[in-house]
């Protein structure tokens, strides 16, 4: 492996250069060897090849639950963290995420602590994961910590997928409903319409709005074709910004079904968080600030940043959570007020996510039977009427002519 080091000699000098070496110890050892202090070292190498193979590849949320679920089985093995890692990162298919196990390995080797490896990784292991093996080091329970984390990833995980996919379905229906509207105006209604319009027969008003409408695609449709763009460009711009994500995620949940919808896995995610770090020992308002990080949503970040700041100030969770009734609805609040009078803030917090869990799972099935049928009606009246406006007049003017 290739090493870059910057060093001072005996005399005071800056040395920069490259070492040839198994690992970074050994690198260390021959720079010191040859009376070098070190300022700086960095392995070349595999920086160049997390960086080739990161082009293609990722690492998936799913990749991280087996990982997790690996580590804990091991540490429960009585393996240390290093021997570990080396395990993992030779026994991973994912590349990228075998040449990240072998660089958190190496800081390891160096003397670094399990969550410090990690925090070197934010594209990958997010803040609540590395804080939740922060506290696992603190407490020693380390086999248990990567075992709530892959249990707490795997129902994030399958709810965030169920949601996702649940949404795929009716998106795709629109899609095809505009390209089969937009097809049918420019390919098929100019044609007929030709026929209608040289006939010379009185053109009924609702066949009229039809022909115009196709007129307009055929001669003026760059005219919207530019103004979709200039859109995409614009909600690119405002998504960048801060005001622009919370805009954008306020009108999300304001959708109908959709929006409810969204509500409850963000809930859902609010309350799995706060247990999953409450349970293991995460004090109150640094669980609820890294909550605000994951939880998905710009809105509801705002809120639990605001209810860390009333916790802070002395507020009960219930009464800061009670604040913001628009996005905590009442039955969380009166739930988390019974936690806290009988001291089973962990037992309540579990419920509310089985149920939250449970409401995603019905809305989901409430929205894919809804939509369904509707997008089905929808695209068959629409290419029914465009149909029926040419066809008919087509069909009086064969009549007349036999």
């Amino acid at each position: 492996m290739l090493f870059k080091y910057k060093a001072i000699d005996d005399e005071g000098m800056n040395k920069e250069g490259e070492i040839d070496a198994p690992n970074r110890d050994i690198a260390i050892s021959g720079l010191q060897r040859r009376g070098l202090v070190i300022i700086s070292i960095k392995d070349e190498a595999q920086k160049k090849s997390i960086f080739s193979v990161s082009f293609f590849e990722k690492v998936k949320t799913k990749d991280i639950v087996i990982l997790s679920r690996q580590i804990s089985t091991l540490f429960e093995s009585q393996i240390s963290a290093l021997k570990a890692f080396t395990i993992l990162a030779g026994n991973t298919e994912n590349k990228l995420l075998s040449k990240k196990l072998t660089a958190i390995g190496d800081d390891l080797q160096a003397g670094i602590s399990i969550s410090g490896a990690l925090s070197k990784h934010p594209d990958i292991f997010s803040n609540f994961y590395i804080n939740m093996v922060k506290v696992g080091e603190e407490t020693g329970k380390l086999n248990q910590t990567f075992l709530y984390l892959a249990e707490y990833l795997n129902r994030q995980y399958s709810l965030t997928s169920k949601t996702r996919n649940a949404l795929i379905y009716p998106v795709f229906v629109i899609i095809t409903f505009f390209v089969v509207m937009i097809l049918m105006f420019v390919v098929v209604i100019p044609k007929l319409s030709s026929i209608i319009l040289d006939s010379g027969q009185e053109v009924p008003f609702y066949t009229t709005v039809v022909i115009t409408i196709s007129n307009f695609f055929v001669h003026y449709g760059f005219i919207l074709a530019i103004f979709v763009v200039l859109l995409s460009i614009w909600l690119w711009r405002l998504a960048s910004t801060l005001k622009g994500k919370i805009y954008l995620d306020s009108v999300k949940l304001s959708i109908p079904v959709v929006g409810n919808l969204y509500k409850k896995l963000y809930l859902s995610r609010i309350t799995d968080n706060l247990n999953t770090m409450l349970s293991s020992g995460v004090p109150i308002v640094r669980a609820i600030d890294i909550t605000a990080e994951v939880v998905g949503s710009r809105v509801y970040s705002e809120v639990l940043a605001s209810v860390a700041d009333g916790v802070k100030s002395g507020l009960a969770l219930s009464v800061a959570f009670s604040k913001h009734k628009e996005q905590i609805p009442g039955i969380l609040v009166q739930m988390v007020l019974v936690g806290e009078e009988t001291g089973s803030m962990g037992t309540i917090l579990k419920t509310l996510t089985d149920f939250y869990r449970r409401e995603v799972d019905d809305a989901i099935d409430t929205l894919v039977g809804l939509i369904e049928p509707v997008m089905i009606v929808v695209l068959g009246l629409g290419v029914g009427i465009l149909l029926v406006s040419v066809l008919m007049p087509i069909y009086n003017l064969a009549g007349g002519i036999s």
